[in-house]
């Protein structure tokens, strides 16, 4: 239920209890449903993004701009983003950040996870998140995170 009504949601617990385990059940119950003729807008075939947004630069995750030729280069998240907004299905996009939550990474979600839904790039682009899309963020704890990102 709570996929229905957040576009962002945290699923919280140690490494090894099932998160990951538990989301690919749940995708695969809702593709499966819509696959055997479930006509409720509820079931969707349900694509899975993940990435470890500790595990990359801030320019790879978000994009940067190259200092010498001055051009943009989109990072892994406005890419998994236009994937998902520039589907014409009706299916399901989750972007699932696998990694612990970080101050420096989760401040530029803030605008996707409030009610505007838009991920600002630092080249000034803004990209508006499609109804069938949901931020997954994948986390052992909260000790960081601020009240907003919660």
């Amino acid at each position: 239920e709570t996929m229905l009504v957040r576009h962002g949601v945290m699923v919280v617990g140690l490494t090894l209890t099932g998160k990951t385990t538990c989301q690919n059940a749940l995708a695969n119950a809702l593709s499966q449903l819509r696959r055997d003729g479930e006509e409720s807008p509820d079931f969707e075939v349900t694509r899975q993004h993940t990435l470890n947004p500790k595990a990359i630069t801030m320019g790879e995750l978000y994009g940067e701009v190259n200092p010498i030729t001055q051009e943009w280069t989109d990072g892994l998240v406005p890419t998994l983003v236009r994937l998902a907004v520039n589907d014409d299905s009706d299916n399901f996009h989750w972007i699932t950040f696998d990694g612990p939550v970080d101050a420096l990474w989760i401040e530029n979600m803030n605008t996707v996870l409030d009610d505007n839904k838009m991920l600002c790039l630092a080249n000034g682009e803004r990209i508006k998140l499609a109804p069938t899309m949901h931020m997954v963020f994948e986390v052992n704890d909260l000790s960081v995170a601020a009240p907003a990102t919660t």
